[in-house]
């Protein structure tokens, strides 16, 4: 059956073919186990990255309504809030949430204290509307409602005044911990004289 080879096309079946193949066999392999787990990291950071993307839009708060309380001077002393979950948001705890207060004089940058009642030039105070968990602090139901305090009079104090003015605008930027913000923009009303110092008007 092989009478028609000649002698120069004979295949080399040697030690040293076979040494060749398998180490082509071998790098093969680890290219494609390379490959593989470098598909696998990319998927990883591609889905944690998606994943942050979405809680920076969707974990956040929603502001209801707002009203402010009249300080000495016909300013507004309190800047209160009624916040809850915005919708398709997951849980939010406001213990690990800011707000950036911007003013035309001022900006600050201010954290929760649920241990004080009141709020201050560093900390907004949180009281309990509703929470039918009794998890305070965490809103993580549609249900709950809680009261967010901010202090625009010992904020604003280094201007010499009890809060802010008639006409004056204020930023305030609510952000939680993954990153989702709310931004509310306030402007005073334009008439406080006459309004009787400790009571609400609307903002």
């Amino acid at each position: 059956m092989f009478d028609n080879l000649s002698n120069d096309k004979r295949g080399q079946v040697g030690i040293g073919t076979l040494i060749v193949f398998i180490a082509m066999v071998l790098v093969a392999a680890i290219a494609a186990g390379v490959l593989v787990n470098t598909a696998g990291f990319l998927q990883a950071t591609a889905q944690d990255a998606g994943q942050e993307s979405v809680d920076k839009v969707t974990n956040r708060v929603e502001v209801l309504n707002t009203h402010g309380i009249v300080g000495a001077n016909d300013t507004i002393k309190y800047i209160n809030m009624t916040v809850r979950l915005a919708a398709g948001s997951s849980s939010v705890d406001m213990n690990e949430t800011s707000i950036k207060y911007l003013s035309g004089s001022e900006v600050v940058q201010l954290t929760n204290s649920t241990s004080a009642s009141t709020a201050d030039a560093d900390e907004f105070a949180l009281n309990e509307i509703t929470d039918n968990d009794n998890s305070f602090g965490v809103l993580n139901s549609m249900d709950d409602r809680y009261e967010v305090v901010v202090s625009a009079g010992h904020i604003e104090a280094s201007t010499n005044t009890d809060g802010l003015s008639t006409g004056e605008t204020v930023r305030l930027d609510i952000t939680s911990r993954t990153g989702g913000t709310t931004t509310v923009i306030l402007t005073m009303p334009q008439q406080l004289a006459g309004k009787t110092e400790g009571k609400p008007v609307k903002l």
